[in-house]
Order: structure tokens, then sequence, then C-alpha cells
């Protein structure tokens, strides 16, 4: 009888015992390696977000838009290990060869085609080509793109496995900043009057 009160007592112990349920991001604090601090007060607008229901800022140079929802723009992802976004691309759109550092990607097209692919650490190529209600994941750290593929706008919408993925742009990181033209030349093997032009293009210098 002794033991099975105790049982009971335990577990309606455990059952009441204080749960983290969910961290809403205090956008107004650091951010650390383990995310935003809670804020205080929560509503139920923190976990809704309406940022995505239309069309991005189309940029000219690439003909396309990604729109975030991560942790800076939805602070109630703050701590859950997801996020999302909504990409747009024109007709002859591209979303260049690029990494995320912090999380995979699960890509899901709503409109139009897309051809899309990513390049393994062996060197080794993954491409399809993809239409509304399709899904392609995107290894973390891996280079990977995007491309409209028909004639009209495509529409999809990345989740990510972290709040806060991260980006790197592998023609940004080679021609969008101060590094050396003699130093890209060297390291990419391109001739140097092109790394120049693509630096002019990009907004780099050096």
């Amino acid at each position: 009888m002794f033991h099975s009160l105790f049982v009971i007592a335990l577990l309606f112990s455990l059952s009441n015992a204080a749960v983290q349920d969910f961290c809403v991001a205090d956008l107004k604090g650091p951010q650390g390696p383990a995310g935003y601090a809670c804020k205080s007060a929560v509503t139920a607008d923190d976990f809704v977000y309406s940022g995505l229901s239309g069309a991005g800022n189309i940029t000219s140079l690439i003909k396309a838009a990604v729109t975030p929802a991560f942790v800076e723009q939805y602070p109630g992802v703050n701590g859950l290990g997801l996020s999302a976004a909504r990409l747009d691309l024109l007709p002859g759109g591209v979303i260049p060869l690029h990494t995320h550092p912090g999380a995979s990607e699960l890509l899901i097209v709503t409109q139009g085609i897309i051809q899309a692919g990513f390049i393994s650490s062996a060197n080794a190529v993954f491409v399809k080509t993809l239409k509304k209600g399709d899904l392609m994941i995107f290894p973390q750290g891996l280079l990977h793109f995007q491309i409209n593929a028909g004639g009209v706008t495509a529409v999809g919408y990345p989740v990510f496995s972290s709040p806060s993925p991260g980006l790197q742009i592998t023609d940004f990181a080679l021609f969008a900043n101060d590094l050396s033209t003699d130093l890209v030349s060297k390291t990419t093997f391109l001739d140097p009057a092109l790394v120049k032009k693509f630096k002019a293009i990009l907004g780099g210098s050096g």
C-alpha cells in the first residue's frame, strides 16, 4: 500500500514539475550560442508570423527574393530548432551557390518549376527539377542552389533545422569583399581580369 502511494505521489510530482515549453526571444538582448534570452510577457501573437504571405523584394541581379522568418523576424521560433523562409524566383531567376552553416534545409515548391541541387563534400552533384508539391533536402553546410526552370514565377518555402541557419553565398564571399584580386586569382585559378570584373559587379575591392 505504501509503495503504491509513493508511486502515485511521484507521478503527480513529475506531472506538475516546471517545464520550459518555449522561449520567445527577447530581441533587445544579445544572442548567445543557445539563442536569445526569453522575454517575460508572451501572447498568442508571438507564435504567428504573416511576413511570408507575399513576395519579397526582388533583387535585379539575381531576379529573385528570399524573405526570411528566422528568429530575428519571428521570435517565437527561438530555441525550437526550426525556421522558414519564402523564395520567389522570376523567370531566369537564380539563388547562387551558397551554404547554411547552421542548418539543413527542406525546400517545398508551391508554384512553378525549380531546378535545384547540392554538391557533397566528396564533390558528388545531386540535381533535380522540382514542380509544385515536390520537396528536396539540402544537408547542412553543403553548397546548393535554386534556379527558375519554367516560364512563370516560381515560389518555394524553405524550412530550416535552426532558428538561425546562417548564410554564405560563394560569389559574394569571393568577389564582394576586399580580398585582393591577386589572392582570389591564385586560389581560384581565375584570370585576374575576370576577378576584377566580378568584383566590379558585386561591389568588391582590392
